[in-house]
């Protein structure tokens, strides 16, 4: 009887399909504005401005806010792109960027292709 291997691709394949997912948090201080909050998610991520928003608001209030949920990779870019995006001009205490982290997200993996 003969034995049969996968191609490597479709091994990597396998393995993206179960890859984990990671949040990338927004921490909160009192050295940026809304509008810098709602610009910088617009710009890094996308978002629209009501969403944006909203997230100002979670992180103002609560203290932290989910901005994306994807893989590590793109998790820790995201995350870096936030350390990077500098000071708030609108406020002349603001010293340089917003604060944020990275954390798994739970136990729900991607599925890139699910079957139906």
């Amino acid at each position: 009887m003969e034995k049969t291997v996968a191609p490597p691709e479709v091994e990597k394949e396998k393995r993206d399909e179960l890859e984990p997912l990671y949040n990338v948090v927004l921490l909160d201080d009192d050295d940026h504005t809304y509008d810098y909050v709602v610009e910088m998610l617009q710009k890094l991520f996308l978002h629209s401005e009501a969403d944006a928003f909203r997230h100002a608001v979670e992180v103002d209030t609560t203290g932290r806010t989910i901005v994306i949920t994807c893989r590590l990779a793109e998790a820790e870019f995201g995350r870096d792109q936030i350390h990077a995006y500098g000071a708030d001009w609108r406020m002349p205490k603001s010293k340089g960027s917003m604060r944020a982290v990275v954390e798994p997200a739970g136990s729900c993996p991607v599925l890139r292709d699910p079957v139906n």
